[in-house]
């Protein structure tokens, strides 16, 4: 489920955040599902526990987590305040790269095409 490039630049609990995160998006792991422990994920992939609870940390601070003392962590709820201030964040971040796109001479439909994929959608919609 999880994949870890050990000789990545990137730090380890960013590659486990962002697989979580792919994960939640994608409908993989479902609202209210159980996390593994920090323990039996540290133990499953040879990682120190403290990078583990790192992630989790960073995945609750997002709000694609939430956590129960004495019970783990679960996939949060899609629907909330945090979620509308994630997507004004992500536009203020796409309009300039999709400007960047244009200047490049990428066209509506490339984008489009773009959209469809990162959507799952294949190209025969």
């Amino acid at each position: 489920m999880l994949e870890l490039d050990m000789r990545s630049g990137r730090p380890i609990y960013e590659q486990l955040v962002y697989q979580f995160k792919r994960l939640i998006i994608e409908g993989v792991m479902e609202v209210d599902e159980k996390l593994p422990s920090v323990r039996d994920l540290a133990g499953e992939l040879t990682v120190n526990p403290n990078t583990i609870q790192k992630a989790y940390r960073e995945l609750e601070a997002q709000g694609y987590i939430y956590s129960v003392k004495g019970r783990g962590s679960f996939v949060q709820q899609r629907a909330d305040e945090s979620s509308t201030m994630k997507v004004k964040e992500l536009k203020e971040k796409t309009i300039p790269m999709l400007r960047e796109a244009f200047y490049l001479g990428m066209t509506e439909a490339e984008l489009e095409e773009i959209i469809r994929e990162a959507r799952g959608g294949s190209n025969d919609d």
